[in-house]
């Protein structure tokens, strides 16, 4: 694997500001209804530009539905986030679908490669979503972040002749093929045997450290958990407790 990134594949941003800004975020299902629920209980929480941060929690604690609405897939149903400065109440489907795709990148515990494309092609497809169109530039970053994660050789194979670690990292390539200000990864190593799953981390964390991408990693693995620089934990839909992970 590339120990370096010589060309950085994904301009550095500003760290320190406030990226993602939660503010009495709740959500409900079935509202109205008897079985009326409550996932979310007005939670508060910051993220700023260029944090490394774990979010656990037991199942059902409301972790992929808060990644959801992180990930603009679903909409609060109270309360305020803006992501980028942005208050995402305030917008429509269009513009909702642009800040997604300007802003986010998305890393999930099966890789979604699609098995009659190339490694290189996969990585290439949210440009082609975006554009309709594939230049000579974003062929070559698209080259220049498999050669990152170490697959320079691997990126004219399909899937199916790839490992499991080697399809994820090609998602973690994808993830960043638009330059995302913030990662949202959803259990990327819970497919994945002991040793794919700490070479993909640490790809993570490379990747960090080096071109400063901000990362959300969800993970139910303790060990991972404790190799970010914070840890924000839910327990039953509620902020039990937020900070650097605890030592040993």
């Amino acid at each position: 694997m590339s120990q370096t990134l010589t060309t950085p594949p994904v301009p550095p941003h500003g760290a320190g500001r406030d990226l993602v800004v939660l503010e009495g975020l709740r959500k409900r299902y079935n509202v109205g209804q008897p079985n009326e629920t409550e996932v979310l209980q007005g939670l508060n929480l910051r993220l700023n530009t260029g944090e490394f941060a774990a979010l656990i929690g037991p199942s059902g604690s409301g972790k992929s539905t808060l990644l959801n609405i992180l990930g603009l897939l679903e909409p609060a149903t109270g309360g305020r986030y803006a992501l980028d400065g942005q208050s995402v109440a305030e917008l429509d489907d269009e513009a909702l679908t642009r800040l997604r795709r300007d802003t986010l990148g998305f890393v999930f515990q099966f890789h979604h490669l699609l098995p009659a494309f190339t490694a290189l092609e996969n990585v290439l497809m949210p440009v082609l979503s975006r554009d309709g169109r594939i230049g000579a530039r974003e062929r070559e970053r698209a080259r220049s972040l498999l050669d990152a994660v170490g697959l320079a050789q691997a990126m004219d194979r399909l899937p199916g002749a790839l490992s499991g670690g080697m399809q994820q990292r090609v998602a973690v390539a994808r993830a960043l093929m638009l330059a995302p200000k913030l990662v949202l990864a959803d259990e990327p190593t819970g497919n994945l045997d002991t040793a794919s799953s700490s070479e993909v981390f640490a790809l993570m964390r490379r990747i960090h450290e080096q071109v400063g991408t901000t990362f959300l990693v969800v993970t139910h693995d303790t060990r991972l958990a404790a190799r970010c620089d914070r840890v924000i934990e839910l327990v039953d839909g509620a902020l039990a407790s937020d900070g650097a992970p605890a030592p040993g």
